[in-house]
């Protein structure tokens, strides 16, 4: 009889986005997998049983406060895994790590694995602070991750920052062997395929992230007001969305009036990030957010692009300054514009540096890799050598 595992996710659009590889693994090696996602349409649904999982949804707002209903949603997931009966259950993000495992706890499911794919909002510091509702936030998710911890199996984090700032931070109990660190939970670099930039064209600089100040929004377009005073004919293209809910994120406005007055190129939605990514010569996150290990950082280093990011957990991670790119302060728009205009003065360095990136995905970033240390962190069975 084949072992079963239950991924707890919150969205079903980041479980195929992130989870697909690891899934088509799983089901390969004779696991059955189920999939609980609470935020879900109808196709994504089909997409997750055509690659071979059983979704199941349940009921929990990820962004939600209510105590009361997050309550009731963990015994809607006990239920849930009392009629499963899995082996593991392996959950992600902050409220299905909390909520997933203690779940599972009394569902008397034999191992627990939580995976903590960076800090997020809550440990985000802004320039000037956090407001009070943020503090109070951190501080009750801390006081959950210290009724969680003690009784999983495995702590996953993606970057050695977090572990100290969460756990030897606040002093929070957990097993012996239990923490393990993962680093990024990679890609399928096939779709990401290695592409010199050509250097007869013109330098130019792309930003790909949800448009909020914690992801450097902000600095960019400031640092592209910088270089356009001495280089007004480079190209700053931005590829994201706004997120209206978000206090910190960029307004409507502000996007219609940077866009009118030529700082950046913004095509909207777009659905050919690789492409765009290819035809850009650097890639620019001046992140503060707190990141496991950005995705879309790793997608501009399999395609063979150098990287300016900022100096802070997770954004590090993929950087050696000087050799793939640059790490500069947080907030700081006039050095991130001082490393642009290298590039544009130096052109020959980004292919140079480009395949220096290009080298680290090879060696960090297969998904296949990655899966394989995951299932080893697991301590799941590799029966048939397969990755998927």
């Amino acid at each position: 009889m084949n072992s079963k595992l239950v991924l707890i996710g919150n969205t079903s659009s980041t479980l195929l986005g992130f989870r697909s590889d690891l899934i088509k693994c799983l089901i390969a090696n004779d696991y059955q997998v189920y999939a609980l996602v609470c935020e879900y349409s109808a196709d994504d649904l089909q997409k997750i049983e055509e690659i071979g999982a059983i979704p199941i949804t349940y009921t929990m707002r990820r962004g939600g406060l209510n105590p009361f209903s997050d309550i009731k949603a963990l015994f809607e997931i006990k239920m849930k895994l009392e009629q499963i009966k899995p082996d593991i259950v392996f959950s992600y993000f902050t409220k299905p790590v909390v909520y997933g495992s203690l779940a599972a706890k009394l569902a008397h499911v034999p191992k627990v694995i939580g995976m903590i794919e960076g800090l997020g909002s809550p440990f985000t510091v802004h320039k000037h602070g956090q407001s009070f509702k943020v503090k109070l936030i951190r501080t009750i998710q801390v006081c959950l991750y210290k009724i969680i911890f003690p009784f999983l199996d495995r702590i996953i984090f993606l970057n050695p920052d977090d572990p100290i700032d969460l756990i030897k931070k606040h002093n929070i109990r957990h097993k012996s062997d239990a923490i393990e660190m993962l680093g990024p939970i990679g890609l399928k670099l096939s779709d990401y395929p290695h592409k010199r930039w050509n250097e007869g064209h013109q330098v130019s600089f792309i930003f790909i992230a949800r448009l909020l100040a914690e992801k450097g929004i902000f600095e960019y377009i400031e640092a592209a007001k910088i270089v356009k005073i001495k280089y007004p004919h480079i190209t700053f293209k931005v590829i994201g969305g706004l997120d209206a809910e978000n206090p910190y994120g960029l307004t409507q406005q502000q996007l219609n009036e940077v866009i009118s007055s030529g700082i950046v190129d913004y095509p909207g939605f777009v659905t050919d990030v690789a492409e765009r990514i290819a035809d850009s010569a650097v890639f620019v996150l001046p992140s503060y957010y707190r990141e496991g290990v950005p995705r879309s950082t790793q997608e501009a280093m399999a395609i063979g692009r150098p990287i300016i990011t900022t100096d802070v957990p997770g954004c590090r991670e993929t950087v050696i300054d000087g050799v793939n790119g640059f790490l500069v302060p947080k907030w700081d728009a006039q050095i991130l514009a001082e490393k642009m205009c290298y590039f544009i003065e130096h052109p020959v360095q980004v292919n140079i540096m480009g395949l220096e990136s290009y080298k680290m995905a090879l060696e960090h970033f297969d998904v296949e890799k990655v899966n394989k240390k995951l299932f080893s962190i697991m301590g799941l069975n590799e029966s048939n050598e397969k990755t998927g």
